[in-house]
């Protein structure tokens, strides 16, 4: 049996004026925010879910769930470090995360490496570990529009017990 592990993770969430742009763990000033019960940081979310997925902990609704008035406004940055304390006492440890967001404004590529070092750091990996992508989806569907934004990642993680 492989001690490796993959898993995937997908978020969405509306735009709306009046909410901060909060992307892997970055504030992007612009004209609208992403709507959700913590700070709705899609990118974030993507990788907490591929994580949890890679290592069958279920997946960040599970963990931290809407209904619960701790997790209102948190930071994602924070959920995705008890991530890692979850993986860790489950025997796990991050390989690699690749991680695309998909949003057709703001221009995202001159935040991608803070992005990938905030991941990586709550993470406490090497941030050569954890890649950040964006792309446009040419203004199809509702990411194409600008109503909302989606991400996907894709993590590897190792069983090391």
């Amino acid at each position: 049996m492989t001690n490796l592990r993959i898993g995937h993770g997908y978020d969405v969430h509306r735009l709306v004026p009046g909410r901060r742009l909060i992307l892997g763990g970055v504030e992007i000033s612009w004209e609208k925010g992403l709507l959700g019960h913590s700070d709705a940081d899609v990118l974030t979310h993507a990788v907490m879910d591929a994580l949890t997925g890679a290592a069958r902990l279920g997946d960040i609704g599970k963990l931290f769930p809407d209904t619960d008035p701790a997790y209102t406004g948190v930071s994602s940055l924070k959920l995705l470090k008890e991530v890692g304390h979850f993986l860790r006492e489950a025997g796990f440890s991050v390989v690699n995360i690749d991680a695309a967001l998909l949003a057709q404004a703001p221009k995202i590529a001159p935040y991608k490496d803070r992005m990938a070092e905030n991941i990586a750091a709550a993470l406490g990996v090497d941030a050569e570990q954890v890649n950040v992508k964006a792309t446009t989806e040419e203004g199809l569907g509702f990411t194409g529009d600008g109503s909302g934004m989606a991400a996907h990642a894709v993590a590897l993680v190792e069983k090391i017990q």
